[in-house]
């Protein structure tokens, strides 16, 4: 499988699932316990906020549309 195959793929999963797969793909990159625990801390915040309606998610092509607008990119 290519990394563009595994990323398609992660790219399908709910968006609490790529969460916990990104903050372990950021925990083994970093082993320093108090950063780890602040990405965890900032991805539960996050789902939370999902989940209780107090955030909507939009659609990362949006997102990406709009950083590449502001940024001239």
């Amino acid at each position: 499988m290519t990394i563009d195959q595994i990323e398609s793929e992660l790219l399908r999963l709910p968006a609490a699932e790529r969460a916990r797969v990104a903050q372990r793909l950021i925990a083994s990159l970093d082993e320093d316990s108090e950063v780890e625990g602040a990405w965890l801390a900032e991805v539960h915040r996050r789902d939370e906020e999902l989940k209780s309606g107090a955030v909507q998610a939009i659609p990362v092509e949006d997102a990406l549309t709009t950083i590449r607008s502001r940024f001239g990119w």
